[in-house]
């Protein structure tokens, strides 16, 4: 029926450094039968290798190449628009570290920087809120990762990107000009590339949450299944204008569409 499949990460293969039951077992079926996978995380914590990395620890394993997360195409964002631009970057070191190897100079001197970055940032300070909050009022860009609220782990969830987001957007006025991650139709069209060009109707998205997995589906023209071991519970599913094609108890029983 589809010829790729697209995973969400968090809530929906794993939970923290916790597999959901099930999740090896199909993702190694769909692999035994030469069907494409690619995973799609909005979380820049880590590089597409330490992603990798954990997957296969867990029990799938995984090539860097095959996860595209919001840092990757946030670099693929600034290399085509600005490249070697003076950034300041509310985020981790694993995201600074790949946007200085990507040829991008990071400063906190606001009347140098030419972007600020929001992003997951569980170090989020004053100081780095005041950097920001001066860049952009100079005129800097301001751009962002991923537009998620929470990010769901093993105790239940924390906050993540947008709480960045609206305290820049809060104090400063000004909106965000772009956020690469999902729904972002930028961090799609990489994940379609990576599957060999595959056309968006034979492939499904799955994910957990339906403002971002679900939604970018829609929008890109996959088909999409939500599934019910992340931040989307079936109240919410019923108040939602959002509908996903499939609706899974949890990855496991994603065998009963193949």
């Amino acid at each position: 029926m589809f010829k790729g499949f697209i995973f969400d990460l968090d809530g929906t293969v794993y939970k923290g450094d916790h597999l959901i039951p099930g999740a090896d077992e199909v993702i190694g079926l769909l692999k035994e039968r030469g069907l494409r996978v690619v995973y799609l995380t909005n979380k820049p914590l880590e590089t597409r290798g330490d992603y990798a990395g954990k997957l296969t620890r867990l029990g799938i394993p995984t090539a860097a190449e095959e996860v595209i997360n919001s840092s990757s195409a946030m670099v693929d964002y600034l290399k085509k628009r600005a490249p070697g631009a003076r950034l300041f970057v509310i985020g981790e070191t694993p995201f600074l570290d790949e946007l200085k190897e990507a040829g991008f100079v990071l400063t906190e001197e606001a009347e140098k920087i030419e972007y600020v970055i929001a992003a997951f940032d569980r170090t989020f300070d004053y100081r780095k809120l005041n950097i920001g909050f001066q860049a952009i009022r100079r005129g800097a860009h301001f751009v962002a990762t991923n537009p998620d609220r929470t990010c769901p782990v093993a105790e239940g969830e924390i906050p993540d990107c947008a709480a960045v987001i609206a305290a820049l957007e809060a104090t400063t006025g000004k909106r965000v000009e772009a956020i690469v991650g999902k729904p972002s139709p930028l961090i799609i069209e990489a994940a379609l590339k990576q599957m060999g060009g595959l056309p968006a109707a034979e492939c499904l998205l799955i994910g957990d949450r339906l403002e971002t997995d679900i939604l970018l589906g829609r929008e890109a023209g996959l088909a999409t299944a939500l599934v019910l071991t992340g931040v989307t519970d079936e109240a919410t599913l019923r108040s939602s204008a959002c509908r996903p094609d499939f609706v899974l108890g949890s990855i496991r029983c994603l065998k009963g569409i193949l």
